[in-house]
């Protein structure tokens, strides 16, 4: 993990190719998904593009984190964060993630003038965004409590994913060299940008691989505490970590995120 102020595009330029630029959340309940999550993180919404639904794009002190939209009321879907991958050409990397062992389940369909995207998975079905940026850049802060700090995906192994990443969007890795921690830190233009983590036997089994999206806070255990009192659920109570203190919760509708104080 590593901060994610250093990796971001930030202040009008756009993410390098294969940076995590934006984190999205599909839910049942837009009401109160919105209380709960500008409750914790002090968000506020604003519409945004509405081609998939009813959408809403949350802001701090006027900068935009994260989106947040209505899933179909005849759709059973899992309810989870997506990460969004920065792309200069969402259609040839929808066409990279096929020939590479991917499925495109959504798009490239345009969104506005915002941009264009597709919603894909890797081939241990973890699922993703791609983005390719025009008016929307993607998150325009990062680094401080409320917004995204870090994307990592949960999986068996790193080894055979990492290759379809690297693939598909350019990324050199870094593995951590241990005999008993199965971990490698993607790339992108020279700085770390995501991580994948190999749990083998420990995946969870109603979940599958998945990408975890980790918020920015100011107080791990005052966090965990607020996300209790809102209605969710700790998953994997507050602790220290080398890169800081951190937790593992879920939401009312069972997205699960983690929230970290980073070291700095």
């Amino acid at each position: 993990m590593t901060e994610a102020r250093g990796s971001a595009g930030l202040n009008g330029t756009a993410y390098a190719p294969g940076t995590p630029c934006w984190v999205s959340l599909m839910v049942h309940g837009m009401a109160a998904t919105q209380q709960f999550y500008g409750d914790l993180f002090g968000w506020r919404f604003q519409p945004g593009p509405q081609q998939l639904g009813a959408y809403v794009r949350a802001q701090l002190d006027g900068q935009e984190v994260a989106g947040i939209g209505q899933l179909p009321p005849d759709r059973h879907l899992p309810v989870a964060w997506t990460p969004y991958l920065a792309s200069d050409d969402v259609d040839l990397t929808a066409q990279t993630v096929r020939h590479c062992g991917g499925t495109v389940g959504v798009g490239p369909l345009v969104a506005d003038e915002a941009g264009r995207l597709a919603i894909a998975s890797d081939p241990s079905g973890a699922v993703f965004g791609i983005w390719q940026a025009a008016a929307h850049l993607g998150a325009s802060i990062t680094g401080v409590p409320g917004t995204l700090a870090w994307n990592e995906l949960i999986t068996r192994d790193s080894a055979g994913v990492a290759r379809f990443y690297e693939r598909v969007f350019g990324y050199q890795e870094e593995p951590v060299v241990s005999a008993d921690f199965d971990y490698l830190t993607l790339h992108a233009a020279g700085r770390p940008v995501a991580g994948i983590h190999g749990v083998g036997a420990a995946l969870p089994r109603d979940r599958g691989a998945h990408w975890m999206t980790y918020f920015e806070v100011a107080d791990v255990d005052t966090a965990v505490t607020h996300v209790d009192d809102l209605g969710g659920h700790v998953l994997k109570p507050a602790h220290d970590s080398p890169h800081g203190r951190v937790a593992t919760v879920a939401d009312p509708e069972g997205a699960v995120f983690s929230v970290v104080r980073t070291s700095r």
